[in-house]
């Protein structure tokens, strides 16, 4: 009889160790969904914030292309 109490309270240990996992994960989760809505977040911003930057950037390129001469060997 001994083994099998000490095989009962094993079980008790294990399922109490699993419920407290269990519990760590939910709040991993809800940790890591909230870090990707602030990379979203992020992003949208950065876009917003560098958008102008490459119309800045294609208008030179623009401008530099309309200025380039060719050499005609005549």
């Amino acid at each position: 009889m001994r083994e099998l109490d000490k095989l009962e309270k094993q079980i008790e240990k294990a399922k109490k160790a699993l419920e407290e996992t269990k519990k760590e994960n939910a709040a991993l989760k809800d940790e890591v969904d909230s870090l990707w809505s602030m990379m979203d977040e992020i992003m949208r911003s950065d876009v917003e914030n560098y958008s102008h930057l490459v119309e800045d950037l294609k208008s030179d390129i623009i401008a530099k292309s309309l200025m380039v001469t060719k050499k005609v060997d005549c």
